[in-house]
C-alpha cells in the first residue's frame, strides 16, 4: 500500500500535492488493468461531497481521492479510474468506448514528428519547393466531427502547416494552404494528406521579437518608470491554497481541464462569515471559424475539453505578466506516462488600485469624502497553439467579483493565390490573411448565496402601463422566477437592460428582500453558424448566454465530458431535456459570452489584447454599502 504524509493537506480541498500525484500515478499503475498501451489522459483531485467541505472543520480527517483518465491505445477505449490516497488502492474502474478524451500533451510532438518525417508530406512540400523539414511545423487541431470514417474509427488530428524562413521567427507568417495532414495518434503515423492546391508561400517575415531581425522596429524611448511599491507588504495572506484579502476568504485550486479554479468564497460581513460561490472556473472553450475554405471551415477547437487550459498553462517566471507585490503559486501536470510536468509560478496573486470607490462633495458646507479602490486579481495564461487567453478573477473592497478574459497572441494565418482576396478574413501582407473567428466562453458558477438553496430571477426593466404614468417617463424593473431549466434558457438584453439575480431561498435583509447577488453582463454575440452545421451539433451551450441546473456532481463541462471527435449532443444541451426543478435549490449558473474577430490588420503580428468578461454585484446582499468602511488615503502624491 502506498502511503501518503497527509501534513501537506489540510482542506478537502487542497489542490493535489506531487507526491499525491505521484501516488495516485503509481496506484493505477499497479493495478492488474493497467495495460503496456495505455496513456495518462488527466489527474485530477477527486472533487469530495459539498457536505463535506462545508462541514470541514480544521484538523478533522476527510477522504482524500483522485481522478484519472486513461487512454487504451490496444483497443481505443477510455478508461476512468478513481485512485483513493486514503486506502492506497483503486476503488473505480470504468471502461467506455467510443470516445476520445483530450489530446495529450506528448501527443502534439509525436503528430509533428510523424508528419514531417512523412515520405509523401516531403513530397507534397517539395512540389511547394520546400525541402528543409526543420524550418516546417504543423499545428495538431482537433478534428472535430465532419462525417468523415476517420472521425469515428480512429484517434486522429488534422495537421495544419507553415514553414519558417529562419529557424525560431514567426511561424504563422508563411502558411502552407491547401495541404492538411490527418495523423493517426494511437498509431504515430499520417493517416491520410489532403493536397487541394499549390498556394504561394507568403514572401514576407512579420516578425513579432527582436530576436530575429530589426522589423519590429525600435522600442520607444520616452516611457518613464511606474513602480508599484507596497512598503509595508500586500494586504493579502496566503496559507497553503487558502487566500484571505481584507473581507474576502476563498480557496485557491487547480484542474488540469480548466486551470484555475475559484473555490468557496465567503464575504465577512461584520461578525459573521457570509457564503457567495461554491466554485467557479472557465469551464469549456469554443473557437469557431466562420471561413468556408477547404483549410479553415473545420477550425473549430474546444480549447478546455479537448486541449486543457490547465495542460498548457504559462509558467509566469519571464516578462510582467503581473506587476507589483505578487505572491505565485506553482502547478503541475502529469504527461502521458504519468511523469510530473511542473509548471513554476502558474497562478499569480497581487492587488491593485482601481480608481475611486466613492466621493461626495457638499456644495454648501465643502466637506469633501473620498474613498480609493482596490481589487484582488487571481489569474492564470495558457498557451492554446497560437492564442494566449489570460484568465482573471477579480475581488472587490465593495463586494463585486469580476471575470475577465484577455485574448492576445497571434493570429492563425491562411494563404491566398496572387492576386486572390476574401471576404471571410483580412489581408495581413501578400498572400497571407487572418481568417474571421469567434471565440466562446463558458463560465461555470456554483453559487452558494447565503446557503446552497438559491433561486434564479431575471430582472427586465419595462415602461410602466398608462394608468400608472401620466406624464410617461416611469419605468420599473419587472422580476420572473426562472423556475425550470428550459425557462432559464436565456439571452442577453441590453435594450431591456436584463440581467440575472441568484437570491437566497432562506434569507432576506432588513428590507425584507432575499439576499442576491445578480450577474451583469459585458459584450457579448451568438454564433452565426447554421442549424445543420457540425459545431452547432457539438456546442450547443453556445446558443444561449445563459444556462441554469441544478447542482449534480457529473454535470461539470457544458459541451461534453468528452468533445474531442465528439458528434455531439452532450452537455448543457441534453442535461436540460429533463427540464428539471431549479427553484429554491443547489443551483449552477451557466454563463455564456462571445467575442467577434473580425482580423484588423492592428492584430498583426500579434494582437493587442481584446478583452471580455461579467460581474457578480451585490444587490440586496447587504443592508447598506460595503465600502462605507474604507480608509481615507494618506498618500495621493
Amino acid at each position: 500500500m502506498t502511503v501518503i504524509d497527509r501534513t501537506a493537506t489540510s482542506h478537502p480541498l487542497d489542490r493535489l500535492t506531487e507526491d499525491e500525484t505521484t501516488a495516485a500515478v503509481g496506484i493505477v499503475k499497479a493495478d492488474e488493468r493497467f495495460g503496456p498501451r495505455m496513456r495518462f489522459g488527466s489527474v485530477n483531485l477527486s472533487p469530495p461531497p459539498k457536505a463535506v467541505v462545508i462541514n470541514h472543520t480544521p484538523g478533522a480527517d476527510f477522504e482524500r481521492a483522485v481522478d484519472v483518465v486513461l487512454l487504451d491505445n490496444s483497443d481505443g477505449s477510455t478508461c476512468e479510474v478513481t485512485a483513493s490516497l486514503s486506502s492506497g488502492r483503486v476503488t473505480s474502474w470504468k471502461r467506455i468506448e467510443g470516445v476520445q478524451p483530450s489530446v495529450i500533451m506528448d501527443e502534439f510532438f509525436e503528430a509533428e514528428d510523424a508528419v514531417r518525417n512523412d515520405p509523401d508530406f516531403q513530397a507534397a512540400m517539395a512540389k511547394r519547393g520546400i525541402t528543409d523539414m526543420d524550418l516546417v511545423t504543423v499545428d495538431p487541431w482537433s478534428a472535430g466531427n465532419y462525417g468523415d470514417e476517420l472521425e469515428s474509427s480512429h484517434r486522429i488530428v488534422r495537421g495544419l502547416v507553415w514553414v519558417h524562413d529562419k529557424p525560431g521567427d514567426n511561424q504563422y507568417a508563411r502558411p502552407i494552404d491547401g495541404l492538411i495532414v490527418l495523423v493517426d495518434l494511437a498509431e504515430g503515423r499520417v493517416a491520410r494528406i489532403e493536397d487541394h492546391k499549390v498556394f504561394p508561400v507568403p514572401p514576407e517575415s512579420h516578425e513579432w521579437s527582436r530576436n530575429f531581425g530589426d522589423e519590429v522596429g525600435e522600442e520607444r524611448t520616452d516611457v518613464k518608470p511606474l513602480d508599484i511599491t507596497q512598503p509595508d507588504g500586500p494586504s493579502f495572506t496566503v496559507e497553503g491554497d487558502r487566500l484571505t484579502w481584507q473581507k474576502w476568504d476563498m480557496r485557491i485550486g487547480w484542474h488540469s481541464r480548466e486551470g484555475l479554479v475559484i473555490n468557496t468564497v465567503t464575504y465577512t460581513d461584520g461578525d459573521e462569515v457570509r457564503p457567495v460561490l461554491y466554485r467557479a472556473s472557465l469551464a469549456e472553450m469554443t473557437v469557431p471559424y466562420g471561413d468556408p475554405s477547404i483549410t479553415q471551415a473545420r477550425k473549430n477547437a474546444f480549447d478546455v475539453g479537448e486541449y486543457g487550459l490547465g495542460m498548457l498553462a504559462n509558467s509566469l517566471t519571464l516578462g510582467c505578466d503581473c506587476l507589483g507585490e505578487i505572491h505565485y503559486m506553482d502547478a503541475h501536470v502529469c504527461d502521458a506516462q504519468g511523469d510530473i510536468y511542473r509548471i513554476p509560478q502558474a497562478i499569480c496573486i497581487h492587488e491593485e488600485d482601481f480608481g475611486i470607490s466613492w466621493k461626495h462633495t457638499d456644495f454648501r458646507t465643502e466637506d469633501v469624502e473620498v474613498r480609493r479602490l482596490r481589487r484582488l486579481v487571481v489569474s492564470f495564461i495558457a498557451t492554446v497553439g497560437n492564442y494566449e487567453y489570460a484568465v482573471y478573477w477579480y475581488f472587490y473592497q465593495d463586494g463585486r467579483i469580476e471575470n475577465e478574459i484577455k485574448m492576445t497572441g497571434i493570429l492563425t494565418t491562411g494563404g491566398l493565390d496572387d492576386g486572390e482576396t476574401t471576404r471571410y478574413g483580412t489581408m495581413l501582407g501578400p498572400n497571407v490573411y487572418g481568417p474571421n473567428h469567434q471565440h466562446f466562453f463558458c463560465t461555470r458558477l456554483d453559487m452558494w448565496v447565503d446557503g446552497t438553496d438559491n433561486t434564479v430571477v431575471e430582472v427586465n426593466t419595462v415602461p410602466a402601463p398608462a394608468d400608472e404614468n401620466p406624464f410617461g417617463n416611469a419605468f420599473f424593473g419587472e422580476q420572473t422566477v426562472l423556475a425550470t431549466e428550459s425557462a432559464a434558457k436565456r439571452r442577453i438584453d441590453p435594450f431591456k437592460g436584463r440581467y440575472w439575480k441568484i437570491q437566497s431561498a432562506e434569507r432576506t435583509n432588513r428590507m425584507g428582500q432575499p439576499t442576491a447577488y445578480r450577474l451583469l453582463p459585458g459584450e457579448n454575440i451568438l454564433p452565426f453558424a447554421t442549424e445543420e452545421s457540425s459545431i452547432r451539433q457539438r456546442a450547443g451551450y453556445m446558443w444561449n448566454h445563459l444556462w441554469v441546473t441544478p447542482y449534480a456532481r457529473d454535470e461539470n463541462w457544458p459541451a461534453g465530458t468528452y468533445p474531442n471527435q465528439h458528434a455531439g449532443g452532450d452537455g448543457l444541451p441534453r442535461w436540460t431535456e429533463a427540464d428539471r426543478s431549479i427553484e429554491s435549490t443547489d443551483v449552477v449558473v451557466w454563463y455564456v459570452m462571445g467575442a467577434n474577430h473580425l482580423p484588423a490588420i492592428e492584430d498583426w503580428p500579434v494582437m493587442p489584447v481584446a478583452s471580455i468578461g461579467f460581474t457578480l454585484k451585490p444587490i440586496g446582499f447587504f443592508d447598506r454599502s460595503p465600502a462605507m468602511d474604507l480608509p481615507a488615503a494618506k498618500h495621493c502624491h
